[in-house]
Order: structure tokens, then sequence, then C-alpha cells
């Protein structure tokens, strides 16, 4: 059984916006990533999961329970970073955790000392003063304080600066060999890419497509920059059979794409010409999910 399953879920909020029929499955142990752009649907996914919003029609479950009838039983299950932050009123960062602690029967704060020294945080500053960082540091201690089995973050390094993002991929890497589950919206690719088993693209309420992020790594269509020494050669280098995507004639320089299969046959070219330098460009999840806009949009 999927540790979280969503069925033909829709939420219909009129003017094209909502869910529709949507379908996912995220085993247990996985690291699950949610992207599209703002509108898309990720949070109201989210909120169904977290049994705050009631589906039209469909269903979603976790471990088995479902996400509206048993959403206190599911609450106690997940650790939860909402994308809208709003605290109640508690007068610090610390006296927020005490009372979270207490809600969640929670007598060892050893994981959560642990959490806030990672993440640079002075819990004890005044909880509505914080700046936006600080309140998203102090949202990610209190989701993973009780060390929970289920993770469900929405756009969880909101306000985080560069390095505390680069620590807190370092934590969902750690959670992630602990064997937690984590389903985690994001809009910034590169942060997804470094930490998802799969991620899905939900575009309009609409999911586009579930890749494993291993295949994304490891496309079997490349693309090569080559710039020639000689102009000469760089002229006669257009007329071969390879599938050229950019030319910069003031460069010397082409982009072609090309297939695994037929890198032997373009080195074996290349030994006829001046060639100053080859190299790769790595081709990226945002790549990928930014040719599938085009292709959907084209569609529309």
């Amino acid at each position: 059984m999927p540790c979280i399953e969503i069925n033909d879920l829709t939420k219909d909020f009129g003017d094209g916006k909502g869910l529709f029929n949507l379908n996912l499955k995220i085993e247990k142990g996985e690291v699950f990533g949610f992207v599209g752009t703002n509108g898309a649907g990720k949070t109201t996914t989210i909120r169904h999961i977290m049994g705050f919003l009631k589906p039209d029609s469909g269903s979603v479950t976790v471990q088995g329970l479902d996400c509206w009838a048993d959403s206190a039983k599911i609450k106690k299950l997940i650790g939860y970073i909402p994308g809208e932050i709003a605290f109640p009123d508690a007068p610090t960062g610390s006296e927020f955790l005490k009372r979270q602690a207490e809600l969640l029967g929670l007598q060892d704060m050893s994981y959560a000392e642990r959490m806030i020294q990672k993440l640079q945080l002075d819990p004890s500053a005044h909880l509505k003063r914080m700046s936006k960082g600080m309140k998203q540091k102090t949202a990610i201690v209190a989701a993973f304080m009780a060390d929970p089995e289920i993770l469900i973050l929405d756009e969880p390094t909101t306000g985080l600066d560069p390095l505390m993002r680069a620590e807190f991929v370092d934590i969902l890497q750690e959670e992630k060999k602990r064997g937690k589950t984590i389903f985690m919206s994001s809009h910034m690719f590169e942060e997804v890419e470094h930490t998802c088993d799969k991620v899905a693209l939900i575009k309009e309420g609409k999911l586009i497509a579930v890749k494993p992020t291993v295949e994304v790594k490891h496309n079997e269509n490349k693309v090569y920059k080559l710039e020639f020494l000689q102009q000469e050669d760089y002229k006669r280098f257009l007329s071969e059979p390879f599938q050229i995507t950019e030319k910069r004639e003031n460069q010397n320089q082409v982009l072609i794409e090309i297939h695994d299969r037929d890198i032997q046959m373009l080195f074996r070219t290349l030994r006829g010409y001046s060639v100053k330098f080859i190299s790769e460009k790595k081709f990226t999840l945002a790549d990928y999910f930014n040719g599938l806009y085009e292709e959907e949009s084209a569609h529309a």
C-alpha cells in the first residue's frame, strides 16, 4: 500500500482554478517533489493531504486513512510546513516550540535542539518580530521536532538564504537515509533535483508528468557546445548531419543536440576539424519540465 495515495482528486473552485482528476502515489521512504508555477495547485493538493479541504470527488489517503474523515489521526503522523506561516500568539519562538511539544506529547527536546543548531536559529526572539527567514526556520523545527515518519513540506525554503537552503537540503538527505517519506512542493527545480527520488509537474490543476529524477539526469539526448579554431571549420561543420540548435558565428561556436548512440559518430567526424573545445551542457530537471510546459502550451 502506498504511504500517500491520491485517486481522481477533483476540487473545482470555478474559472478553471482547482484540481482536476489528480492521481499520485508516494511510496513509503520515497522523497517526492511536486513542482509547478504559482497557482498550479500545489498548495491545494497539500491541504487535501492534511485534511484541511474536502474533495469534490476522488479520495486522498495517508497510510490507508482517509485524509478528510480521519484528519485528526493523520495530523499525528505528519510533520507539516505550511506555505504561508501564521503563528499563534506566543511571546517567543521558544515558547511557541514548547507549546507545540506539549500538543505533541513530546518530552525529549534533543532532536529539536539539534535542528535549532543546524539552522542557526535564535528561538528566544519575539515571534511576531522575527524576519521571514527566522519564522521559516522556526516552522521547520516545529515540523521536524517530533521526528515524524511523514513530512509534508509546502515551499519549505521560502525566505531562507542560499547557505541555509543548502543546510536544509542536507537535513532532508539525512531524513531520507532514515527512511522518512517526504512530499515537498517547490518552484526551485535545483532543490528538488538534489533531494527527490521522483518529481511530478502540475499545471492548471492537472498532472502533466511524473518522472524519476535519475532518468532526467541520465537523459539519452545530450547537448554539446563546440568551438572551432578556424571560421572555415565552423562553416564546413554546418553541413554535417547533426541537429544544430544554435549558431554563434562570431565565436565559431555551435550547439548540437545528439542521442547517446551517435556520440561516437560525432567524435569520428571531429577528427577532421581543428576544435578549440567541446563541452556537454548538462540536462537539468528545469530543462525537462520547461520543455513539457512548452509542449503543453503549444497544444492548448
